[in-house]
């Protein structure tokens, strides 16, 4: 049996006041592939594969230093694991920004945060869907607190 390439992504969140005293908002990052042509164009949780010997949480900080150009840090595994093709499988992370505002520096083209209200507004891979509706549903969890 062949080794599965674990790919793991952040549904890096960070909450916002709207600055006219309304209540704070959670909002999730999107970012829209640029490459490889059958992806470019659709979103997804940012993320990449895990390097020999590296731990999960470990690629995941480095992959969002690399692609976004921040310092995030991992908070709760989200339950589940996705096939994205075979061989490969998803795991996602929630996670925390800790310094720097994200920029699409690496394979995408474009971020966009989006409230709950607005997750769907955007065009998932559909390998990303089940995980974004798993961090949809706990938006309003206290793990950000």
């Amino acid at each position: 049996m062949t080794e599965q390439i674990v790919v793991v992504a952040a549904a890096l969140r960070d909450a916002r006041a709207d600055g006219r005293g309304g209540p704070v908002t959670e909002r999730l990052l999107a970012a829209r592939r640029s490459a490889p042509p059958e992806l470019a164009g659709r979103w997804e949780l940012p993320g990449g594969k895990i390097e020999p010997g590296e731990q999960p949480e470990a690629a995941l900080v480095r992959e969002l230093r690399e692609e976004l150009g921040v310092r995030a840090e991992p908070v709760e595994r989200i339950p589940g694991t996705w096939e994205l093709k075979p061989g490969y499988v998803l795991k996602v992370w929630s996670a925390r920004l800790v310094e720097g505002e994200p920029e699409p520096l690496e394979d995408h083209d474009e971020l966009r945060w989006l409230s709950a209200e607005e997750i769907w507004d955007v065009d998932w891979l559909p390998q990303d869907r089940p995980a974004v509706m798993e961090t949809a549903r706990r938006m309003e969890s206290p793990a950000l607190d």
